[in-house]
């Protein structure tokens, strides 16, 4: 029932199994790696070993209750959160792809030479259009302090 039920891991990552038997308890630890051959990229939290104590029983009936039972869950949910994480980089790569084929065409046309202005007249202002702000505490002829 143990290899049954790991299945669905195997066909995703190659498993090490430590088991240890202490006076009350077992406890099983898997801990997956990357599988030979294989074209997905782990990611940290895939990696995490799986650990599980209790009786001999408990452990026995947990593991018969297959894809229902604590380990099938924990294997739904990492396939799930993986697929995600996938998703999320693939979606992630088609944008960073898109972003700089958007701004290939903009430095291009920023490369191409334009035609420099004429050389405008600066605008006048006339002398007495122009009347400095009032200060508070300047007095004619010094500059408005900001203090």
């Amino acid at each position: 029932m143990l290899i049954t039920s790991m299945l669905p891991l195997l066909s995703r990552y190659s498993l090490t199994l430590d088991l240890s038997a202490g006076p009350d308890a077992v406890t099983v630890t898997i801990v997956p790696r990357k599988a030979a051959g294989s074209k997905h990229d782990l990611d940290g939290g895939e990696t995490r070993p799986i650990s599980f104590t209790g009786t001999a029983a408990e452990i026995d009936a947990e593991l018969e209750k297959g894809a229902d039972g604590a380990l099938g869950q924990l294997i739904a949910a990492r396939k799930s959160l993986a697929d995600q994480i996938a998703e999320q980089r693939d979606t992630a790569e088609k944008a960073k792809t898109l972003s700089a084929a958007k701004t290939k065409p903009a430095a291009k046309t920023a490369a191409k030479p334009t035609e420099q202005p004429k050389a405008a007249e600066k605008p006048t202002v006339p002398a007495d259009s122009y009347t400095p702000p009032p200060g508070p505490l300047s007095a004619p002829g010094e500059p408005a302090s900001l203090w």
